[in-house]
C-alpha cells in the first residue's frame, strides 16, 4: 500500500421488545438507590458544577464554562497539547499502543500490544484533525499485518477451520512493532474490529490519502467474503469489550458500517481503469456481496436496537451498552431517532459522575479490583468463562469510562450543527466538560491532564485505574474540541 505525499443509518422500524430477564428489570429497579449507597461508600469532599467529585481544585477547572467561544476552546487545546495530554507515541511502523504506560510495574495490562479498534479510532481523528499522513500510515500497517492473517480468512471461507477456534480467526491484537501475533489465547473473535478497518481503509483510498496495491484490494475483498462466510449478522462474537460471545448490535453494526463503505469503494471501480491486477469481475461481485450483506446487517439491526443483544440466555442478554455509541460516531450507521434512543439510554442507565459505565454488571475494573486481583490476572482473557470475574462485582460498583462522553458531546455537537437546536449545542457544552473533568489531577499517581480508561472506586475513593493514559480516550476527547470548535465557527 502506497501512501501519497500529503499537501501543505440504519432506519429502525419500531419493533415490541421481549420482556427482558429479572435480574435486568430489578437492576433497572434498585439502580437509583444502589448508586446512592456506593457514592456513600466511596466518599469525596467537593462536588463541581460539573458534576466531578474531586478533593482538591483540579488542573482544568479554570478552564471550564458553560459557555464557550471559540479562543475559549483553542486556548484549552494549547494548553493540553503543552501538557502531554495529546501526546500520541509512535511505532517504528506508524501504529499505536493502547496505552501509554511507562512505568514498568504497569507493563503487567499487556496495553502496550496495539488493537486494530483502537488504532482505526486513533487514525480517524488525525484523519479528522487533518493530519492525513499519520492516519494513512497506521491504516497501511494494520493493512499489512492483516496480509499475515490472510490464510486464516481464507481457510474459514473454505470452509477448512472453525470460527468457533477464535484462534483461528484473524487476530486483532498483535505486536505493533513486528507486525506479528501475540501467542497468548486471546478473543480474537471481533467483528467490529475488522469492521472499523474496513470502512476507514476505503474512506482514505477514496479521499486519496493513501492508494491500496491490487494486494491490498484483494484482501478487503476477501474480507467481504469472511464475513459472508461467518455470517457475521448472526455470528457470536466478543465485540467492543472482547469478553463473552453473544449477537451484539455493536459488533454488526460496525461490520454492517465496513461493508456499506466497501461497497461503494468497489461500485466505483466499476467502469473506470482499474489498479493493476484489479478485475472488473472481482470489483463487480465484491460490489454485489457487500450491498446483499449490508441488507442483511441492517436487518440485524432492526430485530436488536435499541438493545445491544436480544438472545434469550441470561449471561449474553443486554439492553444498554455504551458500544452503541459508536454506531452514531464515527460511523453513522444509524438514524437520528435511533441515536436519540441510544444517546438516552445510556444517559438514564449507564452515566455516572465520573464517566459512563460500559454496560451495567460490567465487572472489569470493579470496586477494589487491585485488592480482589493480583497483577497477572487483572487484565486476562476471561471470554471463555466470566463467572469468578462477575463475582466480585457489588451492586453499583462498576468502572465508569471516560471513552464516551466525548463521544455523546461530538454527537449533540452535530446535531446542532444540522439542526440549530440550542438544546443540542447546550448538551454539547455538557459533554466536553464532563470529558475535561475526567483528565487526571494532581492527586493521582498519574502526571496530571492524562486521559484514563476509567475510574474505580478503591478503598472508598474513586481513583483512574492504571490504563492510564489510554489513547483511545485522548482522540476521543481532541476530536470533542475539534467539534465544539467547529459549532461555534459561524
Amino acid at each position: 500500500m502506497r501512501i501519497p505525499a500529503q499537501p501543505s443509518s440504519s432506519a429502525r422500524l419500531p419493533a415490541a421488545e421481549a420482556e427482558f430477564r429479572f435480574y435486568e428489570e430489578l437492576n433497572d429497579f434498585l439502580a437509583p438507590a444502589l448508586r446512592t449507597l456506593v457514592a456513600q461508600l466511596c466518599p469525596t469532599t467537593r462536588r463541581t458544577r460539573h458534576g466531578r467529585d474531586t478533593p482538591m481544585t483540579h488542573p482544568i477547572d479554570r478552564f471550564l464554562s458553560d459557555r464557550y467561544r471559540r479562543e475559549d476552546v483553542a486556548a484549552i487545546t494549547r494548553h493540553l497539547i503543552a501538557s502531554g495530554t495529546f501526546r500520541f507515541p509512535t511505532l517504528s511502523t506508524g501504529l499505536f499502543s493502547a496505552a501509554a504506560v511507562e512505568a514498568k510495574e504497569l507493563a503487567y495490562t499487556g496495553y502496550q500490544n496495539v488493537w486494530v479498534r483502537d488504532n482505526i479510532h486513533i487514525a480517524h481523528h488525525f484523519h479528522v484533525l487533518g493530519e492525513h499522513a499519520t492516519a494513512a500510515r497506521a491504516v497501511a500497517a494494520i493493512t499489512r499485518f492483516l496480509h499475515t492473517q490472510r490464510h486464516k480468512v481464507d481457510a474459514i471461507i473454505a470452509g477448512q477451520a472453525d470460527p468457533g477456534n477464535v484462534m483461528l480467526r484473524p487476530h486483532v491484537r498483535f505486536d505493533g512493532d513486528k507486525l506479528a501475533e501475540v501467542p497468548e489465547r486471546w478473543a480474537h473473535a471481533q467483528n467490529d474490529a475488522i469492521g472499523y478497518w474496513m470502512w476507514l481503509m476505503p474512506l482514505l483510498a477514496r479521499a486519496g490519502h493513501l492508494t491500496p496495491t491490487a494486494q491490498d484490494i484483494d484482501l478487503l475483498a476477501a474480507f467481504v467474503r469472511y464475513f459472508a462466510a461467518i455470517r457475521f449478522w448472526q455470528d457470536e462474537d466478543s465485540g467492543h469489550w472482547e469478553e463473552a460471545r453473544k449477537v451484539e448490535a455493536s459488533s454488526i453494526g460496525i461490520a454492517t458500517a465496513g461493508l456499506a463503505a466497501a461497497r461503494d469503494y468497489f461500485a466505483a471501480m466499476v467502469g473506470r481503469a482499474l489498479p493493476a491486477a484489479v478485475t472488473a469481475a472481482l470489483a463487480d461481485a465484491t460490489r454485489t456481496r457487500a450491498a446483499a450483506l449490508v441488507e442483511q446487517g441492517r436487518a440485524a439491526l432492526d430485530a436488536i436496537l435499541p438493545g445491544e443483544c436480544v438472545q434469550d440466555a441470561p449471561a449474553k442478554r443486554r439492553r444498554y451498552d455504551a458500544a452503541l455509541l459508536f454506531l452514531i460516531y464515527p460511523v453513522g450507521v444509524v438514524n437520528d431517532a435511533m441515536a436519540d434512543a441510544i444517546v438516552a439510554d445510556v444517559a438514564a442507565h449507564l452515566s455516572g459522575p465520573y464517566g459512563v459505565r460500559r454496560y451495567l454488571g460490567d465487572s472489569y475494573w470493579c470496586a477494589d479490583y487491585k485488592t480482589l486481583l493480583d497483577a497477572g490476572t487483572r487484565t486476562v482473557d476471561v471470554s471463555d468463562d466470566m463467572s469468578a470475574r462477575d463475582r466480585l462485582l457489588q451492586p453499583g460498583g462498576e468502572a465508569q469510562w471516560c471513552l464516551f462522553d466525548p463521544i455523546i458531546s461530538i454527537i449533540h455537537g452535530l446535531r446542532y450543527r444540522r439542526t440549530g437546536d440550542p438544546a443540542a449545542l447546550q448538551l454539547q457544552h455538557h459533554h466536553l466538560n464532563r470529558s475535561l473533568s475526567q483528565l487526571t489531577g494532581a492527586e493521582t499517581p498519574f502526571p496530571p491532564l492524562r486521559c484514563p480508561e476509567s475510574y474505580y472506586c478503591e478503598n472508598g475513593r474513586h481513583v483512574p485505574n492504571d490504563i492510564t493514559p489510554l489513547l483511545w480516550t485522548q482522540a476521543n476527547l481532541r476530536l470533542a474540541l475539534y467539534h465544539m470548535d467547529q459549532s461555534l465557527t459561524p
